[in-house]
């Protein structure tokens, strides 16, 4: 299997970047390594990403500076040509990837040695019926973000190149010092301007935040002209369909609804990035445990109620049995993870999280 390094461009994301950096790291294949750019945060990106890497030096987490120059593009430029991997993953610091993107993605290249580049669908973490769009996400992207006569092109909150892909094209890709492009259909341009393969998958499957949908009429109105204006800066390249279309008709009652979304998210104390794939750690968790040798899966409605609501009740009272392969499962769950103050997707009140904590017997 080939090895796959993440990249991640990084410009006051303090507030998503451990989540992030969470769901890069708890993978069912350990990245080669994840890259944080940092491009002059000035808020504490920096301090969190060294926190994390303190907190998990088995993670192969690096932090990176780009301070040449403001702008994703050179930020994003920078970190892939310091990665090592033989497959670069690249996505926003906002993005939650699914447990097996990894694998996924080091599976879509190996398979396929004429793949150059990959990408999939997503989940819009931070909105109701995650799953439900998901499906719709797949089903869409996949039928009209396409260029050349169905040639996939790649998103860039889940996209993947091959190394030597990307070394192909490093020097021609766009710099777009206007800003009013989208760099990552001008990078999905310049590999098939060059006959390179790009493939989409419906296992490749990554979370984002659409928070997009939260800006202004003009500056969501701008953003969609990038379509337009990077196939402009390639007239030789074609398309059928336009998805800034379907995504303007979208736009008045998501902008209605994503705010009033996150008041109810707020108000039940739910950080909708760390839960995006609770179910799938879980159950990652329980797969790890069995390999070990050192746990056994809760009592299904158990197991149910807690992916379902990340009910720590249920948890602490299956840990505080005399079932000492049920104690060790539920201490993996909890640890593995961290109260908000170190770092708990669960996310309980500091006094509760606690409470429980203590609650564990020795495992």
């Amino acid at each position: 299997m080939l090895n796959v390094s993440i990249i991640i461009p990084a410009w006051n994301e303090a507030e998503r970047i451990r989540d992030c950096l969470l769901n890069a790291t708890r993978q069912t294949i350990m990245p080669h390594e994840v890259l944080v750019v940092d491009n002059r945060s000035t808020d504490n990106t920096c301090a969190v990403v060294e926190q994390f890497i303190a907190e998990h030096p088995e993670a192969p987490v690096k932090l990176l500076h780009q301070n040449d120059e403001q702008g994703l593009i050179p930020t994003r430029n920078f970190g892939l040509n310091a990665a090592t991997g033989d497959v670069l993953g690249r996505f926003d610091a906002d993005c939650m990837i699914r447990p097996d993107w990894v694998e996924v993605v080091s599976g879509i290249f190996t398979e396929d040695p004429a793949a150059m580049g990959a990408t999939g669908p997503v989940m819009y973490y931070d909105m109701p019926s995650r799953h439900f769009g998901l499906k719709g996400d797949n089903s869409l992207r996949k039928r009209i973000y396409r260029a050349d006569g169905g040639q996939p092109l790649l998103f860039g909150s889940n996209m993947a190149l091959r190394a030597s892909a990307w070394h192909q094209i490093a020097n021609e890709v766009c710099r777009d010092k206007a800003d009013v492009m989208h760099e990552d259909i001008d990078i999905s341009l310049h590999l098939m301007g060059k006959d390179l393969k790009t493939v989409y998958s419906p296992r490749m499957i990554a979370a984002m935040s659409a928070r997009r949908m939260d800006t202004s009429l003009s500056s969501f109105l701008s953003y969609m002209r990038r379509f337009k204006n990077t196939f402009d800066a390639h007239p030789q390249h074609t398309r059928t369909h336009k998805p800034e279309v379907l995504f303007t008709a979208m736009y008045p009652a998501m902008h209605m609804f994503y705010p009033v979304w996150q008041k109810v998210l707020n108000s039940a104390d739910i950080n909708p990035a760390e839960a995006a794939w609770i179910n799938e750690q879980m159950e990652l968790a329980e797969a790890q445990g069995k390999q070990a040798g050192t746990t056994r899966p809760p009592r299904r409605s158990l197991r149910r109620k807690a992916r379902k609501v990340l009910d720590i009740r249920a948890l602490s009272a299956y840990a505080s049995s005399s079932d000492e392969g049920a104690n060790a499962y539920c201490h993996r769950l909890i640890t593995s993870a961290t109260c908000k103050s170190r770092g708990c997707p669960l996310r309980l009140p500091d006094a509760g999280c606690r409470g429980v904590h203590t609650s564990w017997k020795a495992s």
